[in-house]
């Protein structure tokens, strides 16, 4: 009998937390359980880190029962893989406004955390006008150098065009939410993808059979466009803890120039990622052909699919110790990035389980071609293998930049990436003749590394004596 009703209790607390994670209030994270901080902060994240995955995944599921499917998924699987220098700047500039907001929060200033955050905005903007009109100019052309068929190359470019003349609504969408996330309002991050996700499913159901590939880059791109907009309801309305005027969009030199400080090398570790998948997605293409690239960017949309609320809970810990360094709470901060691991463990094992059990009847539901499913089912079961080791080193490398610590993760990154992932790929797949298989293997054991060099500097603590 008591047993029950402690079980009852703890499952009543549990919903409490939920409703109130995302209701989405004003906490002062600084203070109380940080089991609780945690939990408050990585639902909300971590819903709304899925949300962006399900942009890929509907794609993937609309365009993968088109007639031409093996150029419409290798379309769709390129374009993200470019996209994902937009998605590098966003990121890094992101990272930066979470870093500056929540430190700024941890110090309550909230009128500096908001100019912060505005003058954020200015800089990717303005960085990104150049690669959306390079995008649209130069479509086919990057469809064939990512290795590309001409022909799949001709059919998939109307695609290419509208998802980077469009890509200044992802930048926004990203950075608009880290700056949600960096004051504690998560909450408003995952609404604003839930909203665009909606409209996205809506429009594609719609387009997709009407216009084809094409249909899918205008509901992506209108769906986007929605959720900023809530976004933009949500920083003007006075509301939340951050109030915003138009004042604060007036360039303030000396606020940029600190930005870009922190901004630049996170940038640049995102850029050296994307290159590396990049590289890779080109490998893939050379070695295993439309249809063994297909099946990898299917993977790799899966891959996604789970990671991406892993990475939404590790966006938890740059919160916190942000937060907390600014409230000169060291050791809670340290505490804050432990806690948020061992739930990321919890969540990646889960994860790994699922896919090495369900990777075969998956693919089915996303694509009607065998020779891809077959491709897409064996990359997705090597993937698997290091999900533990991705769902700790996303914690660690996030806590990093959360500090204002850019530097760190960009030379891990670099690596990880290129001194072991890169030449790794291209020795397995051509020298042994593995093709897309080394490719596959490449990736975890990569991310392995990474994951244990991120542990052995995060312990050695420079981190905590960042100043932003």
């Amino acid at each position: 009998m008591t047993q029950d009703i402690q079980h009852t209790s703890a499952l009543s607390r549990f919903f409490a937390l939920l409703k109130q994670s995302l209701k989405g209030e004003n906490i002062d994270f600084t203070q109380g359980s940080i089991r609780r901080a945690v939990i408050l902060l990585a639902i909300p994240m971590m819903l709304e880190m899925a949300m962006e995955s399900v942009f890929a995944l509907v794609d993937l599921y609309f365009v993968g029962h088109l007639e031409n499917s093996s150029f419409a998924v290798q379309t769709v699987g390129l374009t993200e893989s470019v996209l994902s220098v937009v998605y590098s700047i966003a990121i890094g500039m992101s990272m930066a406004a979470t870093a500056v907001v929540a430190r700024r929060i941890g110090e309550k200033d909230p009128v500096s955390a908001s100019k912060a955050g505005m003058q954020a905005i200015i800089i990717a903007v303005a960085v990104n006008v150049v690669l959306a009109i390079f995008g649209l100019i130069y479509a086919t052309d990057i469809l064939i150098l990512m290795g590309s068929s001409e022909e799949s190359a001709i059919f998939g470019t109307p695609f290419m065009r509208i998802m980077m003349g469009g890509s200044f609504i992802i930048m926004l969408l990203f950075l608009f939410n880290g700056i949600f996330r960096g004051a504690g309002n998560a909450a408003i991050a995952m609404r604003s993808l839930w909203i665009a996700n909606l409209c996205n499913i809506i429009l594609c159901t719609i387009l997709v059979p009407n216009m084809g590939l094409t249909g899918a880059a205008i509901a992506t791109t209108i769906g986007r466009s929605i959720g900023v907009l809530y976004q933009l309801y949500n920083l003007f309305n006075g509301k939340g803890i951050l109030k915003v005027a138009a004042s604060y969009f007036l360039p303030d030199w000396e606020q940029i120039k600190s930005l870009v400080k922190i901004a630049a090398p996170g940038v640049l570790q995102f850029v050296i990622a994307s290159c590396s998948w990049i590289f890779l997605a080109e490998l893939v293409a050379t070695t295993g052909g439309d249809e063994g690239s297909a099946g990898y960017q299917s993977a790799i949309r899966i891959m996604m699919f789970f990671m991406l609320p892993a990475w939404g809970m590790s966006g938890a810990a740059a919160t916190l110790v942000g937060q907390n360094l600014g409230a000169k709470l060291v050791d809670r901060a340290e505490r804050s990035v432990f806690v948020t691991a061992k739930f990321s463990v919890s969540y990646m094992a889960i994860i790994m389980v699922i896919c090495l059990l369900a990777a075969d009847p998956m693919m089915w539901f996303f694509t009607n071609n065998a020779q891809v499913h077959d491709i897409a089912v064996e990359a997705i079961r090597i993937l698997s293998a290091g999900y533990i080791f991705y769902g700790i080193g996303m914690v660690l490398l996030n806590a990093f930049n959360g500090a204002g610590d850019t530097k760190t993760p960009t030379w891990v990154n670099f690596f990880g990436f290129w001194i072991i992932q890169i030449p790794l790929a291209y020795v397995l797949a051509k020298h042994f003749n593995w093709g897309p298989t080394g490719v596959f293997w490449a990736i975890p054991i990569a991310e392995t590394f990474m994951t244990i060099i991120s542990f052995i500097l995060f312990r050695r603590g420079k981190w905590k004596k960042v100043e932003v």
